[in-house]
C-alpha cells in the first residue's frame, strides 16, 4: 500500500484529502506544519507528499529543499492558492514534481497521485520487470534503479526529470517533443496546467547534464517547435 504524507496547517483540507486517499486504498500520514512534515517524513518514509506552501514554522519551499535534500526520488506536489507565476517555478526549481492550486478537485488530486506514483515505479502494474539501460552518449540510464550516470558518475535527479529524459531517451533519434507533448506523456494524466513546468525541467536538467548549461550539446531547443535530444 502506497502511503501518502498530507502537509496543510488547514485541518479542514487535511480531513478531505485523508478521507478520499484512504477511500482510494492509499496509507495516509499528515502534518500541521514544516517542521513536523520533516520529522514525519523521515519516520514514515512517505511514496508521495502533498505539501502546502502557505505552512507555520518552516514554509512549503524550505520543506520541499529540505525533503528533495533526502530523497531525489519521492514525488512531491505542492499545493498553494498563490496566482504568481514566480511562486510556482520556484517551487519547481527547488525540486517539486508538480504544482496544485487551490481550490483544487479531489478528482484532480487523486489522479495526480496516481500519476505520480506511477511514474515513480510504486504500483506494483508498472514496476518493470528486468533492468532497462538507454545510452545517450557520454549518458547511461538504468530504469529500474531510475539511475543517471554520466561517464561512469552518478547523477543526482528527480524522478520527473528521469521520466523526462527516459522518455526522450527511448524516441528515435532526433525526434522533436512539444512541450504539450511531453507535459501530456511524462506528466501522465491529461495535464492542462501551465507549460512552464517543462521548461523549468529540461532547465534542471541542463544544469546537472551539460558541461555548459548556457551551450548545450545533448538536451537541445528547436525553436518554436520543442525539444529534442542530440543523438
Amino acid at each position: 500500500m502506497a502511503k501518502i504524507l498530507i502537509v496543510d496547517d488547514e485541518p479542514a483540507i487535511v480531513d478531505i484529502l485523508r478521507y478520499n486517499l484512504v477511500k482510494a486504498g492509499y496509507g495516509v500520514v499528515q502534518a500541521y506544519d514544516g517542521k513536523q512534515a520533516l520529522e514525519i517524513a523521515q519516520s514514515e518514509a512517505p511514496d508521495c507528499v502533498l505539501l502546502d506552501v502557505m505552512l507555520p514554522v518552516l514554509n512549503g519551499f524550505e520543506v520541499c529543499r529540505e525533503l528533495r535534500r533526502r530523497d531525489r526520488l519521492v514525488p512531491i506536489l505542492m499545493l498553494t492558492a498563490r496566482e504568481e507565476e514566480r511562486d510556482r517555478v520556484f517551487g519547481l526549481d527547488l525540486g517539486a514534481d508538480d504544482y496544485i492550486i487551490k481550490p483544487f478537485s479531489v478528482k484532480e488530486v487523486l489522479a495526480r497521485v496516481k500519476s505520480n506514483l506511477r511514474r515513480g515505479g510504486v504500483l506494483e502494474e508498472i514496476r518493470p520487470a528486468e533492468q532497462e539501460v538507454l545510452t545517450i552518449g557520454r549518458l547511461t540510464l538504468e530504469t529500474s534503479a531510475q539511475r543517471l550516470l554520466k561517464d561512469g558518475v552518478t547523477i543526482e535527479i528527480s524522478q520527473r526529470e528521469f521520466g523526462l529524459l527516459r522518455f526522450m531517451a527511448k524516441g528515435p533519434a532526433n525526434t522533436v517533443y512539444s512541450r504539450d507533448q511531453l507535459m501530456s506523456e511524462v506528466w501522465g494524466y491529461g495535464y492542462v496546467g501551465d507549460a512552464r513546468i517543462v521548461d523549468v525541467a529540461v532547465r534542471r536538467l541542463r544544469e546537472k547534464l551539460e558541461d555548459d548549461p548556457a551551450n548545450p550539446t545533448i538536451l537541445l531547443t528547436k525553436r518554436g517547435a520543442g525539444y529534442y535530444i542530440n543523438s
